[in-house]
């Protein structure tokens, strides 16, 4: 009797499989239920989190911590600006975030052990105090552990959103669920925005054609909801439900449709954010958390960094002064676009936005042969400047969340090689974006594989600064 029964749920199962295949993909339904197991949102359900991920590690020299008075072999060749802040400068590469700096924060103080983009990305990202890189992440990131505290299965739009999201370095995954498991990944929305012909899938039917075929399978599935209903008395067919429905609400939502659909914008608006990928990545994510989704990332990668797509200015891959060059307008434009676009909408004090990578760079420039030429690097064997990993010293900036802008916490020593006051570590990061979510987590567990309570950040302190 007992097999009888199971096979009839799992008849059920593979038959609305069939009927919805196509269209809304069952297994995103069993992704969510399983996501649910986590509970309700947690205490700060109203905020939002936005992470934009310079992957490969920018040098803080060249960004929020210059170096004027350094020897010349550390400073480099820019200039330093006033911003709105007295007394606060930057490298003369970003014009329009020193025009703001009012409305954010620097941290100048960052540090952590891992040297490597694998090893320090794990560390910012999920906590892993292991200095060794890792193939894959062993402990969850705090994106995923947000979108498991915080599911509501009566959305209409993802919670954990990643606009070209944060997965992997090379060979190496970066960031991910690690014991959670891979149903809570993101809603990954990947291509480049700016794109005419850029569609996000699986978000809204379009063809109207589609709605009539879909009505059909579901009335298809309610005759099996009508024949399986009495023989249910576990009540799996209830759960089912649930998580088919959300599924089916993304899929037919018109508020999930526009919620992705940049048309929707002025075209100052765009033109204000960058005619490229990483302003409409950004623009998008702005949108994203106004429509209500409440975690997103964002990577500022590929064509726009130079040749090697990613920060990783190493003097084999750029040369790194004409990279930065090269990138800093649409780094620049981007994110003080996204930051003054927060302020006019009312969204400072919901949603935070942080914008960091896995590291920072040597302070001391190498001299290295380029190994390959292309935009922002000489000719194979040409002799070039460079800025090397460093995990000794990196620069973060918060804007949003009700903090307090106009103000640098921390600071590193006169070469920009060691902390030299107010170290925020990893934990700390971690703990900072937890606070603002409304999760405490110096008490919160998740379950590990073997449903022992872990630690989400076990030995960080928020940045109280930041709020005081």
């Amino acid at each position: 009797m007992q097999r009888s029964k199971d096979l009839r749920h799992s008849n059920r199962r593979e038959a609305l499989c069939a009927g919805l295949g196509g269209f809304a993909s069952l297994s995103y339904p069993g992704l969510l239920r399983l996501r649910a197991e986590g509970g309700g949102p947690g205490e700060g359900a109203n905020t939002a989190v936005i992470l934009v991920w310079l992957r490969g590690g920018a040098s803080h020299l060249e960004t929020w911590d210059p170096k004027p008075d350094a020897p010349a072999e550390y400073r480099g060749p820019f200039k330093t600006i006033d911003t709105r802040t007295p007394g606060l400068r930057f490298c003369e590469l970003l014009p329009r975030q020193a025009a703001l700096s009012d409305k954010f924060a620097i941290i100048r103080s960052l540090a952590h052990t891992g040297p490597g983009h694998p090893s320090g990305s794990l560390q910012m990202l999920g906590g892993d105090k292991d200095p060794n890189d890792k193939l894959k992440p062993v402990f969850p990131d705090f994106m995923t552990v947000a979108h498991r505290l915080r599911f509501d299965p009566h959305r209409d739009l993802p919670n954990y959103v990643g606009v070209n999201p944060v997965v992997r370095y090379d060979n190496f995954t970066i960031a991910g669920p690690g014991f959670l498991g891979e149903s809570y990944q993101p809603f990954a929305v990947l291509g480049d925005p700016s794109s005419p012909t850029f569609k996000v899938p699986n978000i809204g039917l379009g063809d109207p054609s589609r709605q009539g075929m879909l009505d059909q399978r579901l009335g298809l599935q309610k005759q099996f909801d009508s024949i399986n209903r009495a023989v249910d008395r576990a009540g799996l067919l209830d759960t089912l439900d649930q998580f088919q429905g959300q599924a089916l609400r993304l899929l037919t939502s018109k508020r999930a449709s526009e919620a992705f659909d940049l048309t929707r914008e002025s075209p100052k608006t765009r033109e204000r954010y960058g005619l490229n990928a990483w302003g409409q990545q950004l623009l998008m994510a702005r949108r994203l958390v106004e429509a209500g989704v409440e975690i997103v990332t964002s990577t500022l990668d590929g064509p726009l960094c130079g040749r090697v797509a990613n920060w990783d200015d190493h003097a084999v891959n750029h040369h790194v002064f004409d990279a930065l060059k090269y990138r800093a307008p649409f780094f620049d434009q981007a994110v003080s676009a996204l930051i003054e676009d927060m302020f006019q909408r009312g969204l400072d004090k919901r949603v935070l936005v942080v914008v960091t990578g896995e590291f920072g760079r040597t302070p001391k420039i190498s001299h290295v042969a380029s190994s390959g030429g292309g935009v922002a690097s000489g000719a194979a064997g040409v002799v070039q400047p460079g800025r090397d990993h460093w995990q000794h010293a990196g620069s973060m900036l918060f804007a949003g969340g009700g903090i307090h802008g106009g103000q640098v916490i921390g600071a590193t020593d006169k070469r920009g090689e060691f902390v030299a006051q107010r170290k925020v570590g990893p934990h700390d990061f971690l703990a900072t974006i937890y606070r603002h979510l409304g999760i405490d987590s110096s008490t919160v567990t998740v379950p590990d594989l073997t449903g022992r309570p872990t630690a989400i950040a076990p030995d960080g302190k928020p940045i109280l600064e930041l709020w005081s």
